[in-house]
């Protein structure tokens, strides 16, 4: 895991004859910072920052959201057809992300929101995996908590807003992160649903950078390297939370 990246940063700093050049050299001979400078310069990368950073915001706001009401609903509500509803919302995770791209694309289209950055995240308000996740969660919680809440007179929406969330914070923490991971390095949608430069994602800006005609490596490794940053400080930040709510999640499974 360490060596790739390392390998990255390397490269980032080579000349790009020397990143292209056999055999290969681990050390740069001369470190530049040249594929930084052209990284910021030659391409639209503060857009693709921006627009990532937006789509980002956007495609965890609303799935945490609804996911946890969500969520609340199907592991503490009974209702009629409960366990049908938990199981299609959960089949739509076997289904490879692809085969929405079509249907989506058209409704886009017919909306009129082919590239616009408002296409980036629309299509992604909710999460089924952040709904199974979630959901293991508050099976979790003692009953009793509940119970002694309605006695107190709370609806189930007090009961959810202040009893169940501030007890599922590491599984809120887990699912952010994942889903920041997901938005961010997200590839195939932004190149579909968008053909401006100044519309595209840092992962699909950097896609762009790869040419039939030849690819300035130190350049392409550079981008890649300030695109993972944001990522990594994140999750070095939040690392407990996150491993304490994916190691729950998975024990109440």
């Amino acid at each position: 895991m360490v060596l790739p990246f390392l390998w990255m940063i390397l490269t980032s700093l080579k000349t790009t004859t020397e990143a292209t050049q056999i055999p290969i050299t681990i050390l740069p001979a001369e470190p530049s910072f040249r594929g930084y400078v052209d990284a910021l310069r030659q391409s639209a990368f503060l857009h693709y920052y921006a627009n990532t950073l937006m789509a980002a915001f956007m495609k965890t706001l609303f799935p945490v959201v609804f996911s946890a009401m969500a969520a609340f609903a199907f592991a503490r509500i009974r209702f009629p057809g409960r366990g049908l509803c938990f199981f299609l919302i959960i089949s739509v995770m076997m289904i490879p992300n692809p085969v929405f791209y079509t249907p989506q694309y058209l409704m886009m289209s017919k909306l009129g929101l082919v590239n616009t950055t408002t296409a980036l995240w629309i299509t992604s308000l909710v999460s089924p995996f952040a709904t199974f996740l979630l959901r293991q969660f508050f099976l979790g919680i003692s009953k009793e908590l509940e119970e002694a809440a309605v006695l107190d007179g709370c609806n189930p929406f007090q009961i959810f807003r202040y009893i169940m969330l501030p007890l599922v914070k590491s599984a809120l923490v887990a699912v952010v992160i994942i889903q920041l991971l997901w938005s961010w390095n997200e590839l195939q949608w932004p190149l579909i649903i968008n053909s401006s430069p100044e519309k595209l994602t840092l992962s699909a800006g950097l896609a762009t950078l790869v040419s039939m005609f030849g690819t300035d490596y130190p350049v392409l490794m550079a981008g890649a390297f300030m695109a993972v940053i944001p990522m990594l400080i994140l999750f070095f930040i939040f690392q407990r939370r996150f491993i304490e709510g994916v190691a729950f999640s998975a024990s109440k499974g």
